[in-house]
């Protein structure tokens, strides 16, 4: 405990070098203990790398020490060294490379391409989901002793590169006979941009829908507005916008997008801060698209940053209404700041603060458990604002939605056929017996094709972990603590045979879920990322309730007018 305690205090240190030179005033003991504590730190180094008797790397100690002290404030203040261009891809959403999202493998300790993106140098080269990496440019892409996400990042940087340059891929394709296939791919890297709007359609005759993936793409909010004019132009004549999964970005493009549908200098965001520098107020700078069309934006728990100011700017300007569950309810902004030799920092510079005046942070970072947790803010602590009509919302903890939409808890079964890549392994199978199929509205996992997919599941010889079991254990030994075991030996019994785990029943009584998830997997390996959207909404309850809601005038007007309260 005293060493970690060391290595805090060292950390603290550690950060503070390379702000510049500071002021010293011995009046002002912050400024003495920071100059003071430098020069321990500086000291206490030098005697390290003097006299340890290993050679230390300078590079790590010190990386680490950085490291180390920003995990005292929140998880979005970070460092980045010269080689990391982290900073330029969440900024620009683009970087150099093929154009694939890779996942390690545990089965085979192999990292493997889980899905090309559409259009993308590694799709039109020929590379498929379910190929092993073997090889990259000659080099054997090996774990070793890295760390599972340490091999994943190393194969990562060994597949990006400069625009125009070329990589040798050299992957095992799995085949029916189970053997595998190798093959070789010459792939030219390019620019790799994220799309912000993967998908937009009309979903009624009269409603539109439009995916919104990211706001971290530089100008984003020109491909939400080409999709709304494309929908205007089909005949959409109230819009759903899908937030779920999207975790935020560029806070001018958010302001930016509610801008289509709010009045020319709107005040959306108001940052706050340390520093002068770190207070702002973002206003509408044009004149809208559309300030009477019905909206309804679809969030959930993952909805985060941007997106939250998305949604919550609409909502406290009651301008849409907000299905699905209680957003992320991050409230923090981010500044980039340069360092020496080409490093960077990201730091937290200011909370922003919506329409309403309230600020939807769920997380206070200065206030500390003793063991270093940190708990959400408890809605009891929350507090009352109102938006443009007089409704009332809440700050702390994200977005709370008009309409809250309960899904389905998933089974318990589905997590381990995805986690253990069962339903992956399924799709590559599928793909192979099906080279091609009809449409992507027409497409389906028949009974059929369940039929082989339990069978697989029984040729895997898949097991799981049964929440059930484990919380009958933990019962059974409190009962033997406390004395009762003997007498209830029958029942517990009873129980253990009612619970005794039954592969067939589980695949059998979860089939609606798990053909879902087997469908959305297998219909990326034709469609991409729009196959998987559009598989995901065809029973989509969060969809579904929005459509009603803006089919019905009444109602959606009642939802936005002044008396009604989320709850």
């Amino acid at each position: 405990m005293k060493r970690n305690r060391k290595k805090v205090t060292i950390a603290a240190c550690i950060g503070i070098m390379g702000v510049g030179m500071l002021s010293f005033n011995r009046g002002d003991d912050r400024s003495f203990q920071i100059i003071k504590n430098l020069d321990i730190f500086n000291a206490a180094y030098r005697e390290l790398d003097m006299f340890y008797v290993d050679t230390i790397d300078p590079k790590k100690v010190i990386r680490d020490g950085i490291e180390g002290m920003f995990m005292q404030t929140d998880p979005y203040t970070e460092y980045y060294p010269e080689d990391d261009n982290t900073i330029k891809e969440m900024t620009t959403g683009k970087f150099g490379g093929i154009g694939s999202y890779i996942r390690y493998y545990k089965a085979r300790d192999r990292v493997v391409v889980s899905e090309p993106n559409e259009d993308s140098p590694a799709a039109k080269s020929g590379l498929r989901a379910g190929d092993l990496i073997m090889t990259v440019d000659g080099k054997e892409m090996r774990r070793g002793k890295d760390s599972p996400q340490e091999y994943l990042n190393k194969v990562s940087k060994s597949l990006r590169g400069e625009p125009g340059t070329v990589c040798m891929v050299r992957v095992e394709r799995p085949t029916l006979d189970g053997k595998g296939e190798i093959k070789e791919f010459k792939i030219t890297r390019q620019t790799i941009k994220t799309s912000p709007v993967p998908y937009y359609a009309m979903v009624t005759d009269s409603i539109g829908y439009i995916n919104m993936a990211t706001f971290a793409v530089e100008n984003c909010s020109k491909e939400v507005k080409k999709a709304l004019i494309e929908l205007k132009r089909q005949g959409a004549r109230a819009l759903v916008f899908d937030v779920r999964g999207n975790t935020g970005g560029l806070l001018n493009e958010a302001v930016s997008t509610v801008n289509f549908f709010v009045p020319k200098n709107q005040e959306i965001v108001v940052t706050k801060g340390k520093l002068k520098q770190a207070m702002q107020t973002y206003r509408t700078e044009s004149d809208p698209l559309d300030l009477d069309m019905p909206l309804a934006v679809l969030v959930n728990e993952e909805t985060a940053s941007a997106s939250e100011i998305f949604s919550g700017a609409l909502q406290d300007l009651d301008r849409a209404v907000i299905i699905g569950n209680r957003t992320f309810g991050k409230g923090l902004v981010q500044t980039v700041r340069p360092l020496p030799y080409n490093s960077s920092v990201k730091i937290t510079t200011s909370k922003y603060y919506i329409p309403s005046g309230r600020c939807i942070q769920a997380i206070d970072y200065s206030k500390r458990n003793v063991d270093g947790s940190i708990a959400r803010v408890p809605d009891s602590l929350t507090n009352v604002f109102h938006t443009a009509a007089g409704r009332e919302v809440r700050d702390g903890g994200g977005i709370r939605p008009d309409i809250e939409v309960k899904g389905e808890q998933l089974p318990n079964i589905l997590f381990y056929l995805i986690n253990d890549f069962v339903i992956f392994d399924y799709a590559t199978r599928y793909v192979q017996k099906h080279p091609a199929v009809s449409s992507l509205s027409d497409f389906k996992i028949t009974e059929e094709d369940y039929a082989d997919f339990k069978q697989f599941v029984k040729e895997r010889k898949f097991t799981y972990d049964r929440q059930s079991d484990a919380v009958l254990k933990n019962l059974k030994e409190i009962a033997k603590f406390e004395g009762y075991l003997n007498d209830a030996s029958e029942e517990f019994a009873a129980l253990e045979k009612k619970l005794t785990h039954n592969l067939d029943r589980d695949l059998d009584h979860f089939e609606k879920d798990i053909r879902g998830a087997i469908a959305a997997e297998a219909v990326k390996r034709y469609f991409y990322l729009k196959g998987s959207i559009v598989e995901q909404l065809k029973d989509d309850p969060d969809l579904n309730k929005a459509i009603e809601v803006l089919k019905n005038k009444a109602a959606y007007a009642k939802l936005l007018s002044k008396g009604t309260a989320l709850e």
